[in-house]
Formats: structure tokens, C-alpha cells, sequence
């Protein structure tokens, strides 16, 4: 690999948020260089090579060497003639690395200039920009190699890879750098120990996605997944021992036993799909079964470790030709008439039983702890009545092949689980399952059907018990821990907490974790033992073993410590608000590093608004440490019909498609911007995605107090997000419970921005990935048509390749970009960065 691909990841700490005087012309006054590499000259076996070319010593300068974060650990300060002086070689030659880091209060365009009598290559921001490949005898004769260079705003990571010739004849060798901005507006300032955050460091790097605990609490299983400064990704496993506290890495995906304290994977051993049981005390491995079905979609091995279920997915789909006559809505999808079922297979004697068979698919909810019980379900369209689906479960002796029905055509239940002694099943589901008994609203008010809830079936009798009616968190997952205590993962407002419920008090405890959104937690099935997975909203992925005697977390991974070390990040605040309805909103507000309360900085307001709470996270596809480092304060809230306040809370967002949460958002930001006088009133922007960028254009009919707005993937017409969107009529059984556009039209049409686009004054960015099917690119289409026609600023960038979200990296990096770029020419007055990126055509 060559150096220069590198260096990204490893200088990234190297840099910082300068506290040097501003100017737009700047001398380097210090760099850190790496010890240096010594070189020889190659065995010449002749003079010349078949070209006829002798080898110059100019070819040293192409040599590649690892370079660590931690090599640049000399501080060469420049001496009073602006030059950096360093030891020439003394034998032969040698290569060592230069950096330092200038940070640009804008998009920029830089004329690098570089002064030395020695040969070098200057790479920014790990890519090589120029070279000079000549050598001088002293320091007045000098060449100059110079290129101008566009950056971004924040901190550009500057490199001179440095070749010195011991044959020099210099005392020694001498490098002067000089960045100077073309626009003398633009602020340059050198680095100190920290730069701000970017857009690529919430991208790239390690990040640990997993934890699972081994039966017995000894062992964890962590998984990673990490990404190079050139976009690509890769995962892998490490194993974790809680006794030795000692990590050993693995080459393949590997899962816990349900019972013994052993890892398995699946091979393929000749023409057979072997399953391999490996011990993790000493990594030996053993053939548990040697062939095993290798078609299905998954298997789940029962807690005895005698046999696994699995599934196998059957089409029956037989249409050809170019017309199709679509059977349902959900037709337009691949695999509508694909059928999933379930078999047995016993690991000892290879006999595979068929379960289940017919017009529906089969799902595998649980195997009892005795291995003698599974809970599946079934699943109808149910296209007529909403919310369009409906599920049955059952319950099969696996010895008798008897099967029991727990519950039919039940519209909110979710999936089950059987408790340790398999007396009683626990079950998720909205509130309005099994006929309300978990509603905790007044008469007539329809419950937001994406709030979690928790029930218990008493299986002698099926009655059916809920849990969670007065607990304002969310429930999104759940876990026996024993007969009398449940692990609850819950949104709670914006954080993701985990509670202990006991059966027997029927009382909630929340567990001191320390995170503040917690991922994943996994609980030992034989010890009182745990581990998890969190993220916090200035942190990043960090991995924990829990005792939960003591409630005592000890951290066991923490990939991104050294990254996030050479990096500055404001501060983060809560700020709530009483709304003029009498609610509290809740929120919280980003500051930009070195943060001065005497200036004034533009506002940029960031929402969803559409069921879930925005998280107190450090990366996300909005990373609002990022929009704060570009110079605003970043306000975030949580307005009316958001999970994790409640049931009466979250019931706000039912046929109201941005009534309450629009004058949340507006209340809120201007209660905000009033209470601080750090805040330019005059410059605000605003931006949310999805249904939040059905917000941006809603709002946008409602007030003028935004300087430039965004909305990615954004609803202009419910109607045709409705009809269109491949999730449209679902999502609207909540969000428009019982409203269609024929028996409630004020509501399609008075509630989208299509039909109020000449309210429209503020510049509104539109973006949409042109392959989205949840809302389709139509809806940001067909505003922009309408804002072109009346004359109002707007721009539309549509994604190539892209669904509801941007996933492939270059594209996410020129997609944020131009969102940057937006605000930076509406709130900052700046339109530069815009301009190069998306030039007038005249």
C-alpha cells in the first residue's frame, strides 16, 4: 500500500482548532515530524535499465513506509527566517514525514507555497498534490514548488513527505511553507493539540457494532465494523474474556450455544454444510453435526442442543412477461408470493421433519428452555382494514406435533417469548392489542400504534396481562432474565435506556449504564452477568461488561478512543421549553468548539418529527457535532407525537401530519433563540429528513423566520406519498389512522406543502436518492416544479443509486457537503463553497 493512503487515518489526532492570531496569509510556524527512515541506494547490478535510464536518486523519494499517529511526536518549531531546520542524513539518504494542519473559517481556495533546497512530495489530506524532485546546493538558490488548493471549511491535514541526501551539500536540510487564502476574508489559523470534527470522522474508522455474552457471563463476543478514508468497509469478531480481560481476534462470524458455554459456526466441509463447535478457553474446534441445510434463511439451535428449526423460503410466483397484474399494494415488491416455512433437523441423526406448510408463511418466534414447545405465527394481509395485517399464534408440542392456538387475527401483536419455565409467554405489541388493554389515553383519542408495549399470556388460562400501560418509555425489546425479571430495552425521550421489571412487584428499574443510548444488550442465560453496547451524544461506540448485583460497568472496547482524542467538540445542553399548550418540550443545543458567548453565530434547527425522538448520538446521517464545527449553534428538540414521552404524547402525531409539531418547532426556536443572545435571530436555517423533511416544507407555509431550509426525502403531497410510497398506505395507518383522501380530503390536501407552495419564501434545498421507494423522488420533484414556477429559491440534487437514505460513502460525502454548502451561503453568506460545487450554467 503506498503512503499515501495512509495518512488519513493516521494523522487525524495531529491536527486541531488553532488558537493562533486570524489572517488570511499564513507562515508555518511549527510542524511534527516523524523520526526519520534510513535509506541505501540499490545493488546496481548495471548501470542502466532496459530504457536506458540510470537510477537518480530523486527514486528514494518514491519509497513507501508505514506512518503511525504516534511517530509524529517531534515538534520542529520554525527558526526566525521562517524555515524548519532539521539534521541532514548522514549516510545515504532518509525519508521522514512533515505534518501540520491550517484550519479555514470557509470554503476556501489556497495557494500553497513550499520553499527547500531538498526533494519532497506534499500530500493533503492523504492525497499527493505536488512534488518537487530537484536538489539545490544551498539555501539562497532554493526552488519554490507551489499549487493552489481548494478546502473545505474546518481543518485540512497538510504532509511533506522530506528526502535529505547525506551527499548534500547543505549543513543542513531547511523547508518553509506559506498557505495564503485568495479571498482575504477567509480567517487561516495553525494547529494546536485538537481540530474539529468532520463529516469523515463520523464516517470512517473502528466502531464496535455488537456484544454477545457467553451462557455462563464469562465471555463476549464483539463485533466491529469499520470503514478506510477511502470508503470501504469491512467486519470481524474479537472474543473478549471477563476472567483475563484479554481480546483475541476472530476470522469469521461465530454465536454462543443457547446452553453450553461453546461457539458455533457453519463451514463448508466438502460437499456438506458442517456445523463447528469451538471452546473459546482454548479455541479448539469440533464438528457438532457434519452437514446441516445450507438453503434456508436462518437457523436457530434449541436450548437442549439436540436439533435446530430453520427456515426455508419456497416461490411461487409464476408470472412471466413484460405486464404484470399486480395482486396487492405490497405486489409491487420482490417476493410477494414468496412463502417462508419451518423444519426440524436433528443434529445427531440428520433427520429433517417438515413443520409447517400452506398459503401463509411461518415465523419462528421461540423453543421453550425444555425443547419441547415452539411458538410461531402467522401473518394475513388484511388490505381492507387497517393496520392491513393481522397475526395468529401458535403453539407445538414438538414430540406430539399437537399444535395449539395462543391468539388469531390479532392486528397489534408482535412477536413472543417463552418464559424460563414456559408457563407463560411475553409478548410486544401497541396499544391497542388484545382490545386495548395497555391504552392509557382518554375516550376517543387514537394511540400512536409505533409505542411499545409489553404484555404477559398466562398460557393454562391465556389470559392476557399488560405490563407497561402507566411506563412512559417505548419498549423495542425484551428478554427473559428469569421467572420473575424481564430485561426491557426502551426510547426513552432522547436517550435508549434498559429497565429490570419484576413479575412478582410489578415494578421497573432502570439499570446505571453508561452510555446514553444503549445498542444492544445481552444478558448471560446461567449467570448474572451482562454486556452492552452504547453511544453517547459527544461519544462514540464503546462496549461494556455489566454485573448486575453491583450495577458496576467496566469498559471492554473503546475503538474510537484515539481518534475522538485529537478531536475538539463543543459542549451539548439540555434547553426544554413550556409550550403555549401547557407541554413540556424537550431538547438540546450544540455549541461550536471554542465557542465565544460574545459573538453572534447563525442557528441551525434539526427535527424528525415523525414517531421516533432524535438520539443523543455522535454519528448519525445529521451529526450535529459536525454542523457545529462549520461555526452554528445547533438546536435539536422533540416535539409533539414523539414514542418515549408517553402515550398521550406520541398519540399527537395521529392525523395531524405536522399540526402541534410544526408550532413546537417554531415556538421552540424562537423561545430559544431569544433566551440566547448568542444567537444570530437573522440567520436560521432548518432541516429534517423523511417525515422531517415533510416538516421543513410544512414549515415553510407556516413562517418566515428561516433563512434557508433543507429537506431530504421529504412528503409534499400526502396524498401521493399515500398511493405511491411503497410503505405510504402502512406508515398511514398511524400517522392518518382512518383517513384516506376520499373521506378526509381537508386533511391531504390542507396538510401538505404542494397545496401552499406560493407561502413558500425561504431557499429550500431538496435532496432525494432517485431509487427511493419509501418516498418516492416525485415528492421532492414535484415542489421543486411548483417553487420554479412561482419564482422562489430552490434547489433540487437528486442521488444516483440512492434509496430513502445515502449509503455509499463518496456519495454521502458530496451529499453532506452540499448541505454544508447551503447553509454556508444563506447564513453565513458565503456562496463560494456552493459555486465550486455547483457552478451557474449561463
Amino acid at each position: 500500500m503506498s503512503t499515501h493512503l495512509l495518512l488519513p487515518a493516521l494523522l487525524l489526532g495531529a491536527l486541531a482548532w488553532g488558537r493562533a492570531a486570524a489572517q488570511s496569509k499564513l507562515n508555518i510556524s511549527k510542524v511534527r515530524a516523524t523520526p526519520p527512515v534510513a535509506l541505501s541506494y540499490p545493488f546496481m547490478t548495471d548501470s542502466a535499465n532496459l530504457k536506458g535510464e540510470k537510477f537518480e536518486a530523486k527514486a528514494l523519494l518514491t519509497t513507501a513506509f508505514l506512518v503511525n499517529r504516534k511517530d509524529f511526536g517531534e515538534e520542529i518549531a520554525a527558526d526566525t527566517s521562517r524555515y524548519v531546520l532539521f539534521p541532514k542524513a548522514k549516510e545515504g539518504g532518509e525519508l521522514r514525514f512533515f505534518s501540520f494542519g491550517v484550519n479555514a473559517d470557509r470554503y476556501a481556495k489556497l495557494k500553497v507555497a513550499i520553499t527547500s533546497p531538498g526533494m519532497l512530495e506534499l500530500y493533503v489530506n492523504g492525497k499527493k498534490e505536488l512534488s518537487k524532485t530537484t536538489a539545490e546546493d544551498s539555501l539562497q538558490s532554493a526552488k519554490k514548488v507551489e499549487k493552489e488548493i481548494a478546502v473545505n471549511p474546518g481543518a485540512t491535514e497538510f504532509s511533506v513527505k522530506y528526502l535529505s541526501l547525506s551527499s548534500s551539500k547543505l549543513p543542513q536540510e531547511a523547508v518553509s511553507v506559506l498557505v495564503e487564502a485568495k479571498d482575504s476574508a477567509v480567517t487561516l489559523t495553525e494547529r494546536g493539540d485538537r481540530r474539529p470534527i468532520r463529516i469523515n470522522d463520523i464516517l470512517e474508522g473502528e466502531k464496535v457494532s455488537g456484544a454477545s455474552i457467553s451462557p455462563n457471563g464469562r465471555f463476549v463476543v464483539l463485533s466491529y465494523a469499520s470503514v478506510n478514508e477511502e470508503g470501504k468497509s469491512s467486519r470481524y469478531s474479537a472474543l473478549y474474556d471477563t476472567k483475563t480481560a484479554k481480546s483475541l481476534y476472530i476470522d469469521k462470524p461465530m454465536w454462543w450455544m443457547p446452553t453450553s458455554n461453546k461457539l458455533y459456526y457453519t463451514a463448508q466441509r466438502g460437499y456438506s454444510n458442517a456445523l463447528i463447535g469451538v471452546d473459546p478457553a482454548t479455541m479448539s474446534e469440533s464438528v457438532l453435526a457434519p452437514s446441516i441445510p445450507k438453503d434456508g434463511d436462518g437457523f436457530r439451535i434449541a436450548p437442549s442442543e439436540q436439533f435446530l428449526i430453520y427456515s426455508m423460503k419456497e416461490s411461487f410466483d409464476e408470472r412471466k412477461g413484460d405486464l404484470l397484474n399486480l395482486q396487492s399494494p405490497q405486489d409491487r415488491q420482490e417476493g410477494y408470493f414468496d412463502r417462508r416455512y419451518l423444519y426440524r433437523y436433528d443434529l445427531s441423526t440428520g433427520v429433517n421433519r417438515r413443520l409447517t406448510y400452506g398459503k401463509r408463511s411461518t415465523a419462528l418466534n421461540d423453543i421453550s428452555r425444555d425443547s419441547r414447545y415452539l411458538l410461531f405465527s402467522v401473518s394475513d394481509e388484511q388490505i381492507t382494514e387497517r393496520p392491513f395485517r393481522k397475526s395468529s399464534l401458535f403453539m407445538m408440542n414438538l414430540e406430539t406435533m399437537q399444535v395449539d392456538t395462543l391468539w388469531t387475527d390479532e392486528k397489534y401483536a408482535g412477536s413472543a417469548a417463552f418464559s424460563p419455565d414456559g408457563k407463560k409467554i411475553l409478548i410486544a405489541g401497541a396499544p391497542e392489542a388484545f382490545g386495548g388493554v395497555a391504552l392509557n389515553l382518554p375516550q376517543g383519542v387514537m394511540p400512536n400504534s409505533y409505542e411499545g408495549e409489553a404484555f404477559i399470556m398466562s398460557l393454562p388460562d391465556r389470559k392476557v396481562t399488560e405490563i407497561s400501560k402507566r411506563f412512559d418509555p417505548s419498549i423495542s425489546r425484551m428478554a427473559w432474565r428469569s421467572d420473575d425479571e424481564i430485561y426491557l430495552s426502551v426510547v426513552e425521550e432522547d436517550y435508549e435506556n434498559v429497565y429490570r421489571y419484576s413479575v412478582s412487584k410489578k415494578t421497573f428499574a432502570k439499570l446505571g449504564l453508561q452510555e446514553e443510548v444503549v445498542r444492544a444488550f445481552s444478558p448471560a442465560r446461567s449467570a448474572a452477568a451482562a454486556a452492552y453496547v452504547g453511544v453517547s451524544a459527544s461519544s462514540s461506540t464503546r462496549a461494556y461488561a455489566y454485573d448486575p448485583k453491583s450495577g458496576k460497568s467496566t469498559l471492554i472496547s473503546d475503538p474510537s478512543k484515539e481518534r475522538l482524542e485529537g478531536i475538539a467538540l463543543g459542549s451539548v445542553t439540555d434547553w426544554h421549553f413550556t409550550a403555549s399548550d401547557g407541554a413540556l418540550i424537550k431538547g438540546r443545543y450544540y455549541l461550536p468548539p471554542n465557542f465565544d458567548a460574545a459573538k453572534k453565530y447563525p442557528l441551525v434547527v434539526y427535527y424528525y418529527g415523525g414517531v421516533t425522538p432524535t438520539p443523543r448520538t455522535l454519528e448519525s446521517s445529521y451529526p450535529l457535532h459536525v454542523y457545529a464545527a462549520l461555526g452554528y449553534v445547533v438546536y435539536t428538540l422533540q416535539p409533539s407525537g414523539t414514542i418515549g414521552f408517553g402515550q398521550e404524547f406520541s398519540a399527537r402525531h395521529v392525523n395531524a401530519w405536522g399540526k402541534r409539531t410544526a408550532d413546537d418547532i417554531i415556538e421552540g426556536t424562537k423561545k430559544f433563540a431569544a433566551e440566547h443572545p448568542f444567537v444570530n435571530e437573522k440567520k436560521i436555517g432548518c432541516i429534517g429528513a423523511s417525515y422531517g423533511g415533510f416538516m421543513t416544507m410544512y414549515l415553510q407555509t407556516l413562517t418566515d423566520i428561516f433563512s434557508a431550509a433543507v429537506s431530504h426525502a421529504g412528503i409534499s403531497s400526502i396524498a401521493s406519498y399515500w398511493g405511491e410510497g411503497y410503505w405510504g398506505y402502512a406508515y398511514s395507518a398511524t400517522a392518518s389512522a382512518g383517513s384516506y383522501p376520499w373521506n378526509n380530503p381537508t386533511l391531504y390536501v390542507e396538510q401538505s406543502p404542494l397545496f401552499h407552495a406560493d407561502k413558500i419564501k425561504t431557499p429550500l434545498l431538496l435532496l432525494h436518492g432517485m431509487e427511493d421507494t419509501n418516498v418516492p423522488v416525485g415528492e421532492s420533484i414535484q415542489m421543486f416544479t411548483a417553487l420554479k414556477i412561482l419564482g422562489r429559491p430552490v434547489e433540487l440534487i437528486q442521488v444516483k443509486g440512492e434509496n430513502h437514505g445515502i449509503a455509499a460513502y463518496k456519495r454521502k460525502i458530496e451529499w453532506s457537503h452540499s448541505i454544508y454548502a447551503w447553509f454556508a451561503r444563506w447564513l453565513q453568506d458565503d456562496p463560494a463553497w456552493w459555486n465550486s460545487l455547483y457552478p451557474e450554467k449561463k
